[in-house]
């Protein structure tokens, strides 16, 4: 099995790739499974977060670029940043991830959620997509690099 020990920052050629959900990219020690098939474990530092696009390395050089699995998310789209605040606001105040875009936010898909912001004001439409939701205030934000 492949042992993928290390994220890399530079570039070099990828050997191959690897789909994974978001909960998934958030896990240090993982069993996978390659986009070709073949089996891979995750032994990462604690703590460590995977992000699309992200290049991880096994102790033989063997290189693996991460990919965002698509996922259901709950899409909004809005002119009017003072409402997409106020819906990202009402988000995370129930702990819910979300990735913000100009004039859209995203969050992953729970009715709960969506009946919340669609009674601030804004339509809600069901879509699956790959989901990159903000680190938080008190992680490194390695995907604005």
């Amino acid at each position: 099995m492949l042992c993928l020990t290390r994220k890399l920052k530079s570039t070099p050629p990828v050997d191959a790739t690897l789909t994974l959900a978001r909960e998934q990219r958030v896990r240090s020690r993982l069993r996978v499974c390659l986009d070709t098939g073949e089996p891979a474990g995750l032994f990462l530092p604690r703590g460590t977060i995977l992000r699309h696009g992200d290049l991880l390395a096994s102790e033989d050089g063997i290189v693996v670029r991460v990919r965002a699995a698509v996922e259901a998310v709950s899409r909004v789209r809005c002119g009017d940043p003072l409402l997409l605040a106020r819906a990202c606001y009402h988000l995370g105040n129930r702990h819910a991830e979300v990735q913000i875009l100009h004039g859209e936010i995203r969050y992953l898909r729970d009715h709960v959620l969506d009946r919340m912001v669609r009674g601030l004001g804004l339509q809600v439409v069901a879509a699956s997509l790959p989901f990159e939701p903000e680190d938080g205030a008190y992680l490194p934000h390695g995907h604005h690099d």
